[in-house]
Formats: C-alpha cells, sequence, structure tokens
C-alpha cells in the first residue's frame, strides 16, 4: 500500500503547501495523465533512456525510487470514468516508463503494459498513438514529439538486444517487468486544488534542482506528528541552523559553506545518511533516494523514536564540539575520509575514554607509520602520507594547547606541501618571474648586512633587473645570476624532499613562495600572517624559528639544527600515532 503524506514540503526552497505525498510502486499508479500546453514536448534521448534502464536493472529489485513527479487533480476532465491528473512535472519519466513497458508486453510478449495512459494537449491522437507505436517501425516525423517517442522507443529496444538472443531478452524483460511493478517506485506530490499550475510549474524548473531525500524524510516524518508537528519543525530549523555554523560543519562534514550547500543542501542530510547507512549501506553508488527508502520504514513504524535518533545524534555533534580534543581528532578523521556515521556506530555504547581510544586507532591506522619510517618520507614517492602527517602535526598543536583546530579554515581549500628552503631556480622561464625572484631575493641578501662580496651581488642584480626591465633580459643571464644567488644564501645547507624540509601550505601561497630560499619565505609568510591569511600553526612556527633552541639560532637560514629540532618536535607531538616497527 503507498503511503499518502500530509505536510509542508519544499520544492527547490520554495513552498508548496498541503502536499499529498505518495510513494508507489508502478502497479499503483492508476489514471490518465494530461501533459499541458505549458509544457515542452517529450525530448529524452538515448542517452536518457538507458541510464534510467540501467539504474532499474542495477536495483536488482531492491526498494528503488525515482526523481519525483507533481500532479494536481483535473475536476474538469473530459472523462468521468477514471481519475484524470494535470502533469505538472515528471512527464519525461512517465512517458518512458510507460514505453519501457509497452515494449515488454508488444515486443517480448511479456506481463501487462503500464496501469496508466497519457495525453498530450498539443498532440489530439497522442494516447492513440503511443498504444500503437509498436506497429509502426519507421521513425514518425509528423512532429517532434513522436520523433523523439520514436528514438526512445529504439533505444529501449537497443538495451534488451544487448542483453543477447531472443532468450536472453524475454529473461531480461521479465526481471526488469518484476522490477518495475513490485520495487521501483514513484515519488509523487499531488498539489492542491487552489495551487495555479503554471506558476508551479515554472518554481520547479527554474535550475532543476532536484528534492532531497531530506525533504523527503521531512514531509513522512511530519505527516504522522500530529501535535508535535511545529515542535519537530522547529526542532529541524534548529539543527539546520547548528549545521550551518562553519566550526560545526567543517569538523563533521569536512566541507566549507559553499561545497556543503553543493554536497547538502539540507545539511540535516549529514545526520540522515548517517542513520540510513547505519540500517543499510549504499551496495553501489549512493542512489539518490537511498536515505528516504532506507529511513521510511523507520519513521511510518514509530516516528517519534525515529525522531528521537535524530535529536540524540545533533546532541552528540554538539556534545563533541565542546570538547576540544575529541573535535580535533574527528575532524583529522573527517578530513582525512572517514564519514560521520562511524563515529556515531563507534561512539554507542561506550564511555567517553573507550572512545578516544578508539579515535586514536583509527588516526593510527590511518597515518600507519613508525618512529623509523618518519625521516625517511619522501616528497616525491610518499606525498599524500606527508600531507596527513602534517596536518596531524597542525591538529596535534592545537590539541595540545587545549585549542580547537580551524577546520573552518582547512578545508575547502587546495593543500600544498611547501619546500621550507629553496630548491632551485629552473622553473622559472619569463621575465617577470626572473624580475620578481630578483627583487624578492635582493631584499633577502640585504637582510644580511654589507659587504664587498654582498655590494657586488646587489649591483650585478640591480643590471639585471634594469635589462630585464627595458627587454634585454635572458634566461641563461638569470639562471647564472641565480645560482650565485642561491650559492651565497643556502651556502650552509643542502636541498632535500624530506619531513625536516617540508611544512602545509595552501596552494595558492606556494605558488608565491615557490622557488624562493627561506629569509623570502620567512618575510612572506610574516607578512600573509599579518594581514589576517590563514598560515597552518605549524608552518608559521617553521619560519618563526620557534621549534630551534635560542642558542642555535640564526634567523635567515633553514640549516641543519633547524632540521634536526624540527624533526624532534614532529616526533614529540606524533607519537601517540607512530606506530612500532613490528605493527605495520
Amino acid at each position: 500500500m503507498s503511503a499518502c503524506v500530509k505536510a509542508r514540503v519544499t520544492v527547490e526552497e520554495r513552498p508548496i503547501t498541503t502536499a499529498s505525498l505518495t510513494h508507489e510502486t508502478l502497479n499503483e499508479i492508476r489514471g490518465r495523465f494530461f501533459v499541458p500546453t505549458y509544457q515542452r514536448g517529450y525530448r529524452w534521448g538515448k542517452d536518457e533512456v538507458r541510464h534510467l534502464l540501467e539504474d532499474i536493472w542495477a536495483s536488482g529489485g531492491k526498494p528503488y525510487s525515482l526523481q519525483p513527479i507533481v500532479v494536481k487533480l483535473r475536476e474538469d476532465a473530459a472523462s468521468k470514468s477514471e481519475k484524470e491528473w494535470e502533469l505538472i512535472d515528471g512527464q519525461q519519466r512517465l512517458t518512458t516508463l510507460y514505453l519501457i513497458l509497452h515494449y515488454i508486453q508488444h515486443e517480448l510478449r511479456h506481463g501487462m503494459g503500464a496501469p496508466y495512459t497519457l495525453h498530450y494537449a498539443t498532440r489530439t491522437d497522442s494516447t492513440e498513438f503511443l498504444a500503437t507505436i509498436h506497429l509502426s517501425h519507421q521513425e514518425d516525423r509528423r512532429n517532434i514529439d513522436y520523433f523523439h517517442m520514436h528514438v526512445a522507443y529504439g533505444a529501449i529496444g537497443d538495451w534488451f538486444a544487448s542483453h543477447g538472443d531472443l532468450y536472453s531478452r524475454n529473461r531480461a524483460a521479465g526481471k526488469l517487468h518484476g522490477y518495475l511493478f513490485d520495487s521501483v517506485r514513484v515519488i509523487r506530490y499531488e498539489a492542491p486544488a487552489d495551487v495555479a499550475a503554471i506558476p508551479l510549474f515554472t518554481r520547479l524548473n527554474i535550475g532543476r534542482i532536484p528534492l532531497t531525500a531530506a525533504e523527503l524524510v521531512k514531509a513522512a516524518l511530519l505527516s504522522g506528528a500530529g501535535e508535535r508537528t511545529l515542535e519537530i519543525a522547529s526542532q529541524w530549523d534548529a539543527i539546520e541552523r547548528d549545521l550551518h555554523e562553519p566550526d560545526t560543519w567543517a569538523f563533521v562534514a569536512g566541507l566549507d559553506g559553499e561545497d556543503g550547500d553543493t554536497q547538502y543542501p539540507t545539511r540535516i542530510s549529514l545526520l540522515l545518511d548517517a542513520l540510513a547507512d547505519g540500517i543499510k549501506a549504499p551496495e553501489r553508488r549512493r542512489d539518490r533516494y537511498h536515505t528516504f527508502d532506507t529511513l521510511l520504514p523507520s519513521i511510518r513504524a514509530d516516528g517519534a523514536t525515529f525522531w528521537s535518533s535524530v535529536l540524540a545524534m545533533h546532541a552528540q555533534i554538539l556534545g563533541w564540539h565542546r570538547q576540544p580534543g575529541i573535535y580535533n581528532k574527528i575532524g583529522f578523521l573527517v578530513a582525512t575520509g572517514m564519514s560521520l556515521g562511524r563515529f556515531t556506530r563507534l561512539a554507542s555504547g561506550i564511555r567517553k575514554s573507550a572512545f578516544e581510544e578508539a579515535l586514536d586507532r583509527h588516526i593510527r591506522a590511518h597515518i600507519k607509520t613508525s618512529n623509523e619510517q618518519l625521516a625517511t618520507l619522501n616528497y616525491v614517492y610518499n606525498r599524500a602520507k606527508l600531507m596527513d602527517i602534517l596536518l596531524l602535526l597542525n591538529v596535534q598543536t592545537a590539541t595540545q594547547a587545549g585549542q580547537h583546530f580551524p577546520f573552518a579554515r582547512h578545508v575547502g581549500r587546495r593543500w600544498s606541501l611547501e619546500h621550507i628552503h629553496a630548491q632551485n631556480a629552473e622553473d622559472l622561464n619569463r621575465a617577470d618571474q626572473w624580475k620578481t625572484w630578483l627583487e624578492s631575493h635582493q631584499k633577502a641578501l640585504r637582510a644580511l648586512g654589507k659587504s664587498p662580496e654582498m655590494d657586488a651581488l646587489d649591483a650585478k642584480i640591480d643590471a639585471v633587473i634594469a635589462e630585464i626591465a627595458v627587454g634585454k633580459g635572458s634566461g641563461d643571464t638569470f639562471k647564472l645570476l641565480s645560482e650565485d644567488i642561491l650559492g651565497l644564501l643556502n651556502r650552509d645547507t643542502d636541498a632535500d624532499h624530506f619531513i625536516h624540509n617540508l611544512a602545509l601550505l595552501s596552494s595558492a601561497h606556494n605558488s608565491s613562495l615557490n622557488n624562493s630560499v627561506f629569509e623570502v619565505k620567512r618575510q612572506m609568510i610574516m607578512k600573509l600572517d599579518s594581514a589576517g591569511e590563514y598560515v597552518p600553526p605549524c608552518t608559521r612556527n617553521v619560519f618563526l624559528k620557534y621549534y630551534t633552541g635560542a642558542d642555535a639560532q640564526q634567523p635567515h637560514f633553514w640549516s641543519e639544527p633547524d632540521k634536526i629540532a624540527y624533526t624532534k618536535a614532529i616526533r614529540k607531538q606524533l607519537q601517540p600515532y607512530l606506530t612500532s616497527t613490528s605493527e605495520l
């Protein structure tokens, strides 16, 4: 039996009040569907038809919801012998489903056709045409609608032909017919009689944003809420507001506001997905209505208990947010690929201390690095692991200070590994790049103090910059001069790709610092930080020489003592998460 739900729902963020929602198999759809003149005609092509067939086939007979249709009962219908519905949205899907069932019935001699009929207002003989489309094997070019219907019908034939000979096609037809009548569902909204159809159609088709599973869950939930309807609706809105708080959303979803709005137009969907996946994980890519299909039985059985589980998850998230240690651990794991549902299941029925220990185990298993391996990780071969380890270093630094790591400023950016001191200037091949590089490194040289050697190199830089300004600069001249500059600025250190020479930096900032020596980078980092740009705390610490003892500091180079001190600090901060060699 289908469920009839009366609730306030939202279509593309525009309310349809007192809408009636039914969740029906094709076997339950009856009546005559009228496609009005304000709609365009049938326009699905071969690709859309094939994708629909593949999606239904891949469902394997398990509950699978198609995108919603919106209808309105026609009181002025020409025929009173059966209900007639104005099909406001969804005519492409209903027409294609009709054609599929028609093909199975007439071409493969299996089962019955669609239990409903279609009539296009602009095509007076459309009902007859659809009922006899199997009799015409030539494309009907009387009008563009019939032409596209023939193309779609042919695409259905091609799909069945891909299954093999006649016996194989008939077997596929039997299975698909069963899926369509028993498990594939159509979500149908019945608009109230006082809603004007044309404005509603316009709203539904601006942007073509489909209904979300969360909107359908809300409609089903509120339908049985009775006196608690306003209370639940208010609580729903409060959860939505909390999840729009940047710090909360970033740590629990691993998304910034822009990506969050794209993936989760309704933020509470994150919680609903987690609950659904705890009941039944998607067996393949997540279907659009997997969450709705999975949660609907629980809502029907006991809506109050279901809603209590949503409130409990929301309270749990807020509780985690209040504790920097747990917040930081969950935020790191989410940022590196773990889902909210796994945390809620992990925390179920255990003490806080046991939950934290479980989080530690997951972090340890994720980075999977021993104390001995740490120093051997290489920028060229272990880039992804180094990115995660340096993120963990920053997160753990915040935890040790009793602070929340700023995930809201971290997620949504592209991150890269920054070499702390210069590698070379070979990647620069344009005159404007040479000029910028020379000017910034000239400042670094001048910061070292005056000497005959410095003065001579300073004068040479001025001369080359002047040549570049009048178009006489050359790559060879720049290369020789850059080697002299790097030789002087890097005279007590060698370039390398290991963790003691790497820090985390956003890709945008990395591009502005690339191929610069330590002193130039230090000045740029300080400038970014003072301007309020987000620089990860450990990256800032590196360039401020935070890790190096006062007796070993010289501010303009990244030397061997700096590398040793930095590596020691990394090991100390990450000790809880480094595994012994025997555990690997």
